[in-house]
């Protein structure tokens, strides 16, 4: 079975390599537009997006055998919603400052959505689900948000911070998978491929 991430995020990256998993990278390019304004339907919909794009991508190999090899393709979405306003990636240092302003000293949720695109025995599966966890802050100061946004960390994440990194410093609760703020459920992917009866770790 092979394995193909579809996305270029370095994290994404990291938090599949931490469960053993063996993959590639093809990523999408498709334009990330959709209608939905709920954060949920919002996530799910641009993972399934992203899978299917590259899921068209993918050309057939066959093994020693002549037979087609199975591959699973996993497109994903995060975003940070403070009830169902959504915020995605800022624009730039003022739209990091105006989000971390708003997600000071509240508790806001992280949504992933994940699409699983799995072709075997010459047919096509698609699962697609989302995980929902519920990350509080502790206050920050204005100087403190406008020291963090100076590092430039926030600029290329959803809600313009990343818990695994400076930002850390400043996230007090959370609530739910930590991999799926990072970017990834890892363990509902994982139960979710078992479910497929589908080994994640390529053995």
């Amino acid at each position: 079975m092979r394995f193909i991430l579809a996305s270029a995020s370095p994290r994404r990256k990291e938090l599949l390599e931490q469960i053993g998993m063996k993959f590639q990278i093809t990523v999408s390019e498709v334009e990330e537009k959709t209608t939905e304004t709920a954060p949920d339907r919002y996530v799910m919909e641009l993972s399934a997006l992203k899978a299917e794009d590259v899921a068209g991508k993918i050309p057939v190999m066959y093994d020693a055998r002549g037979i087609d090899q199975d591959f699973v393709v996993i497109g994903s979405d995060t975003v940070v919603a403070i009830g169902n306003d959504i915020l995605g990636k800022p624009v730039d240092e003022q739209d990091a400052i105006r989000m971390l302003r708003m997600l000071s000293g509240t508790t806001h949720q992280v949504y992933t959505g994940v699409t699983l695109i799995v072709f075997r025995n010459e047919r096509i599966e698609k699962k697609t689900f989302y995980e929902k966890t519920d990350v509080t802050f502790y206050d920050m100061t204005e100087e403190e948000i406008e020291a963090y946004v100076s590092t430039s960390e926030p600029m290329d994440k959803a809600g313009s911070y990343a818990v695994q990194g400076l930002c850390g410093a400043y996230v007090k609760e959370i609530h739910g998978e930590y991999a799926s703020v990072v970017g990834l459920p890892i363990a509902r992917i994982c139960h979710e491929l078992k479910e497929l009866g589908i080994h994640w770790r390529n053995l």
